[in-house]
């Protein structure tokens, strides 16, 4: 007897009906809206106070903008600022930065003005960490409390998952990110329906979230690197070799986190924690130079405007002191997220691979370098792929990065990750 067509085909689970997914769109679109917002308001607030911290202060005290002098003074000052919030104002700013990822915890509403604040702090001050973990957790928090008392049919976790979608969509300026971290995060768990019916609605906040930020501040990745034609052996080859030497130079990282934090959480007080965290840093920018400071995206399109501006050995310790700079953040308390330092670590290595050997492409070198350290510091490999792929508008990379992650994941797969559970043992 012909089976229905009709039914679902044996072992598939029913696809949900239209009528199920209209009622999420408008909820969706105002939570991606919303959370492009928040990530708007404290990306303009901390821009501001970066210009006057390091413009305006410095010019009317005579002192150089970036002077070892003036970069040691403001990373300390960051550290006692953000130091005097984790301490005194109600949440403590939220927990552990080291404890915390993408998959934000669900914060209460008290925590959150103290966390946006030592955000802005960050990103302000200089120290390597990008906004995406604690905008995640107050866009979260906010969209949990909110979406339950409006709508309290819908389950928390739909919520989450909005807020999460709407804030990566904001980010990156594409709500292909947002379907790839999903897609991800599904897979190995009971999905009820098909998958495009668990996507439809947190598409559709990430679609609003990156359309609300592109119409504001028309956000790009592309590094305008010299430009890539078709790919050869040669650029398979360096995209292999690259990928893995990232991956590996990203595992330093992760092996050498836990033992940063401890020794960071030895000071057992934040505003003893957190300036200390702002000398080491300090510190590092002496030695590495004002572009390995804040979390990196402006600073890589100076680097790649001209990939011949610096020798292999100027880039190699840039990227030593970007990521170095990036464990001592991460494990001092500052509020922060990992991807865009990262995103420097991969473009200055990538760049040392073209200034060592000259055959090796500046869109393949960074491409895959950015790839490797991603994979190692993220353990997302379809956000890995897509940052990576971004940076340069070439279709013929993408096949490389298809290849070059593959070993490059063999090297961090079954490893721990660059997150501390609360007893400070990696997670793995």
């Amino acid at each position: 007897m012909a089976q229905d067509s009709t039914q679902p085909a044996p072992g598939t689970a029913p696809a949900a009906s239209a009528r199920a997914l209209l009622p999420t769109i408008v909820p969706a679109l105002l939570v991606g809206v919303v959370t492009s917002l928040v990530l708007l308001g404290v990306s303009a607030a901390a821009e501001e106070l970066q210009h006057a911290l390091w413009q305006d202060l410095p010019d009317a005290l005579g002192v150089g903008r970036y002077s070892v002098a003036w970069m040691f003074a403001m990373l300390t000052a960051t550290g006692v600022a953000v130091g005097l919030v984790v301490w005194k104002v109600p949440g403590h700013a939220g927990p552990d930065p080291a404890t915390t990822g993408l998959e934000a915890p669900v914060l209460p509403l008290s925590v959150l003005p103290g966390l946006l604040l030592v955000t802005a702090l960050v990103l302000a001050g200089g120290p390597s960490l990008g906004p995406e973990n604690p905008i995640i957790a107050v866009n979260v928090s906010l969209a949990v409390w909110f979406g339950a008392r409006a709508f309290p049919a819908t389950a928390r976790r739909g919520w989450v998952a909005l807020a999460e979608a709407g804030t990566i969509g904001a980010l990156f300026g594409t709500p292909v990110a947002a379907a790839l971290v999903i897609s991800e995060a599904l897979a190995g768990q009971r999905v009820k329906g098909q998958l495009w019916d668990s996507l439809f609605a947190p598409l559709a906040a990430a679609g609003a979230g990156a359309l609300t930020t592109t119409l504001v501040s028309e956000p790009s990745f592309d590094l305008h690197l010299p430009p890539f034609g078709g790919p050869g052996w040669a650029d398979l080859l360096a995209s292999l070799v690259v990928a893995s030497v990232g991956a590996l130079l990203g595992m330093c990282a992760v092996y050498a986190f836990p033992y940063v934090h401890g020794a960071f959480r030895r000071l057992r007080h934040p505003m003893l924690m957190l300036p200390a965290g702002g000398v080491v840093l300090g510190a590092l920018a002496a030695v590495g130079g004002h572009l390995t400071l804040f979390k990196g995206l402006d600073e890589i399109a100076e680097l790649a405007a001209d990939p011949d501006g610096w020798t292999a050995g100027e880039f190699a310790v840039m990227t030593v002191v970007k990521l170095a700079a990036l464990v001592v953040a991460a494990s001092c308390g500052f509020r922060g997220g990992r991807i865009f330092p990262s995103v420097f670590v991969g473009t200055a290595l990538g760049l040392c691979a073209h200034a060592l050997v000259p055959g090796v492409q500046p869109a393949v070198g960074v491409s895959a370098a950015v790839l490797g350290v991603l994979l190692a510091v993220t353990r997302q490999g379809w956000v890995s792929l897509f940052v990576a792929a971004v940076l340069v508008a070439s279709p013929g990379m993408l096949a490389l990065l298809c290849l070059a992650s593959l070993p490059a994941w063999l090297l961090v797969t079954g490893r721990p990750h660059m997150q501390l559970r609360p007893d400070g043992t990696a997670v793995r």
